[in-house]
């Protein structure tokens, strides 16, 4: 059997040929696909913040328990995520993508009527295990599928969607919430209500997603790389035909080569796809790559927004602890009590509309960085962003305003865009087959870290916040230092029409 990268002057590399299908509807179509299968992981991954309070009424569940039920869904992105990495680069992205829509909404449906806050946690653990793979897998097939000189664009552009979700999902439950109805189950001993409806609500956009992807294509980079040309040819056609509907011109390309290595024949074990990301030249991308996004923990941080929002606007409207820091905001907000006025598991609309606004505003410079992103450089960005939201972070309680020092953790929270920056790097260093995994490693990293830090976050803005912020701020300053260790990406060798096949010893950092 001839190599798949025997010179025929009819071929051209995957990448040309990728290049070659142009950017169009499908590529437009495909993009915000891709917005929705991220939006629609939020929704099941993360629901419990706004479902986990609404809850707690019905079934009469404690801090403790809240916790639990706030924990399991962070528990199973993290196993999950793996999980889906390895099955997307052995499967396929598109038939993982379709089972992991389908399942994740049809086990949220069923925690919709659960009896018990255990039977919610249970099922609420499962749905984000099927989600978790999600946005990983969505990203790997977007990039695969749409020429290189857009990839930094598009990549960014989904990022602010990701961005937004929060928000949207907060949008989504101010309505529904503090709707009243209670419809009596008497087969199940529950009542069917508000935040039982919600659940359903959230489950929508994965079915909707699942219909969409289905008349979509594959990612013609995977198929050529397990080897089916003809496949990937097809698909390439298929992408140039509804990129190109108002012309009739024929997709030039009749045969593809790819370097070789991102060729992989052939049935994979889970030994295939785990080693070689953890040998040379591919294990030094891998530990900076876990290390960036570790040392993310912008979410911790998140975690406290509605509550430094409810006392902040208190301080706005009457006026006293004015000259606090973000910590006396914080110990204020703890030592309040209770109002007899307040309604118990109510959602609270302010704290969710801060949400969408700060949303919103990441997702602003996070689009704003896109248009910048090819000419300074998605590692120098990265470095830039990390150094002056890490430094806000340190200074956010040496400000003894509490206007200032709020408007430092604002930006503190902006450093959340390098998520889609780091995505976008890891998608140009490592190989087509390797891919998937090779992202969901991090991910899963950082996740790991995510559910850590919240605990011990939290532990610390209760007995010692200023510390807290020193050392979280601190760590994600450092960020900037760990990217100085990658490769500067506007120096990465760009596809060309028509070049002779690449050489055996280009480098992995060429290959997109």
């Amino acid at each position: 059997m001839a190599s798949p990268n025997e010179f025929n002057p009819h071929k051209v590399p995957i990448e040309v040929a990728i290049d070659k299908t142009g950017f169009g509807l499908y590529s437009y179509t495909l993009i915000s696909l891709t917005g929705a299968i991220i939006i629609s992981s939020a929704l099941i991954t993360y629901g419990s913040t706004i479902l986990v309070p609404a809850s707690a009424c019905e079934l009469q569940t404690n801090s403790g328990q809240q916790g639990a039920l706030a924990a399991a869904p962070v528990v199973g992105a993290i196993i999950g995520v793996l999980i889906w990495g390895y099955l997307a680069d052995t499967r396929g992205r598109w038939s993982m993508l379709l089972v992991s829509l389908i399942g994740g909404a049809i086990i949220n449906m069923v925690a919709s009527i659960s009896v018990n806050w255990i039977m919610l946690m249970f099922f609420q653990f499962l749905a984000s295990v099927m989600a978790s793979g999600l946005y990983s897998m969505s990203m790997s097939l977007m990039s695969e599928c749409v020429p290189m000189a857009k990839r930094n664009l598009v990549v960014l552009l989904v990022s602010s969607i990701f961005l937004l979700s929060q928000g949207i999902m907060a949008v989504i439950a101010i309505p529904i919430i503090p709707l009243t109805f209670n419809i009596e189950l008497p087969a199940l001993g529950i009542y069917w209500n508000s935040w039982r409806t919600l659940m359903l609500v959230y489950s929508v956009p994965n079915i909707i997603a699942a219909i969409w992807l289905y008349f979509m294509q594959d990612s013609p980079k995977f198929a050529f790389a397990k080897g089916d040309e003809e496949k990937a040819l097809e698909i390439l056609r298929t992408i140039h035909r509804i990129n190109h509907l108002s012309s009739k011109e024929e997709y030039p390309v009749k045969g593809l080569l790819l370097d070789s290595k991102d060729v992989k024949e052939g049935p994979t074990s889970a030994k295939e796809k785990f080693f070689p990301l953890f040998k040379a030249p591919l294990l030094k991308y891998t530990l900076i790559m876990t290390v960036l996004f570790v040392f993310q923990q912008i979410a911790a941080f998140k975690v406290w927004l509605p509550t430094v929002a409810n006392q902040f606007i208190r301080i706005i409207e009457t006026g006293e602890g004015s000259g606090l820091t973000l910590c006396g905001v914080i110990e204020a907000s703890i030592n309040t009590p209770v109002t007899e006025d307040e309604v118990p598991c109510a959602l609270n609309v302010n704290a969710m509309l801060l949400v969408l606004a700060i949303g919103a505003l990441q997702s602003v410079i996070n689009l704003l960085l896109s248009t910048i992103v090819n000419r300074a450089g998605r590692r120098n960005i990265v470095m830039v962003v990390a150094a002056v939201c890490g430094i806000s972070g340190i200074l956010v309680n040496l400000v003894p305003n509490a206007i200032g020092s709020v408007l430092l953790y604002a930006v503190l929270l902006m450093g959340i865009v390098v998520f889609g920056l780091y995505t976008a790097i890891a998608i140009a260093i490592f190989p087509t087959h390797l891919r998937a995994t090779a992202i969901a490693i991090p991910l899963m990293s950082g996740r790991i870290g995510s559910f850590a830090s919240i605990q011990i976050l939290n532990l610390m803005l209760v007995n010692n916040c200023d510390a807290g912020f020193y050392l979280f701020s601190s760590v994600f300053a450092s960020s900037a230092i760990i990217a100085l260790l990658l490769p500067d990406d506007r120096r990465l060798v760009a596809a060309k029409p028509s070049p002779p096949p690449p050489e055996k010893d280009e480098s992995v950092l060429t290959q997109l």
